[in-house]
């Protein structure tokens, strides 16, 4: 599933061309995604102007002069294909602006789309409750400390509780606590705060490479263009178990946590 740095490389593709767009046509092939297709997505978009394009944890969020905003969540196999030059099989929504098209491709049909007044967006129950944004400027180790205090839970399982830490997946929370020399099984209640600090600056670090390399592609993720990202070839311990370790040549472990895999070195991480 989409984590944060791919739904922000898809955000950044769509931004420069629908920022002021206006949208002439939607067409809906297919209604029946993880949630029905709002049905009055076409009434209230076509003939809307685009105000913004943006993203909140894993979700996308497209503003419109109308007072509308349409929410997409690319579930595990959802992508947006910009001005693609055929239809393709599970091209179930297609936005038509005064210059591109926009189709949304799912053929798991676990991803969705919502269109909720813009000024009632940040209380719909997908986006009501998450945690702050670890790219935000002011996110920092307290914020992580905050979330842990008292608890007893995993640290690696703080980092996917998107009410603690928004966008946060399974692939960036091994490779945050890698970098950040903490084991993924390690209490959170016990953890200090300088290494919280560690982990907040991890978790930046590892995002904001992610970003710039376009995303991990591991399945299905692609830009709106279709080029694949490329940090995958740059995860020190996600998926690499028996593999040496970058810093210390040990050999990556894989350990079931909650019924997740987390990788990690155990000579580098306690």
């Amino acid at each position: 599933m989409p984590e944060l740095p791919e739904v922000e490389t898809v955000v950044r593709g769509l931004a420069p061309v629908l920022d002021g767009a206006a949208v002439r046509r939607v067409r809906v092939r297919r209604r029946d995604l993880r949630w029905p297709v709002p049905s009055g997505l076409e009434r209230h978009l076509s003939g809307a102007r685009i105000t913004g394009v943006r993203r909140r944890a894993k979700f996308g969020l497209i503003d419109t002069d109308r007072g509308h905003t349409l929410i997409f969540h690319l579930g595990m196999s959802g992508r947006l294909r910009l001005d693609p030059s055929e239809r393709l099989p599970h091209d179930h929504v297609e936005l038509e602006t005064d210059g591109h098209r926009i189709v949304f491709h799912d053929p798991r049909r676990f991803g969705s789309l919502h269109l909720v007044p813009t000024a009632e967006a940040a209380r719909h129950p997908l986006l009501a409750g998450l945690g702050p944004e670890p790219l935000d400027p002011d996110f920092d180790g307290e914020a992580l400390a905050q979330a842990a205090r008292g608890r007893r839970v995993a640290i690696r399982a703080l980092l996917l509780d998107q009410r603690a830490v928004a966008g946060i997946g399974n692939i960036y929370a091994c490779e945050a606590l890698f970098r950040a020399g903490i084991h993924p099984a390690r209490a959170a209640g016990r953890i200090a705060r300088p290494r919280f600090e560690r982990l907040a600056h991890g978790l930046r670090a590892v995002l904001e490479a992610a970003i710039e390399a376009g995303g991990t592609s591991l399945r299905d993720h692609a830009a709106v263009d279709g080029a694949l990202g490329w940090f995958q070839r740059a995860l020190a311990v996600y998926g690499r178990e028996g593999e040496a370790c970058p810093a210390c040549g040990h050999a990556i472990r894989r350990q079931r946590l909650h019924g997740r895999s987390a990788f990690f070195c155990p000579r580098c991480q306690r």
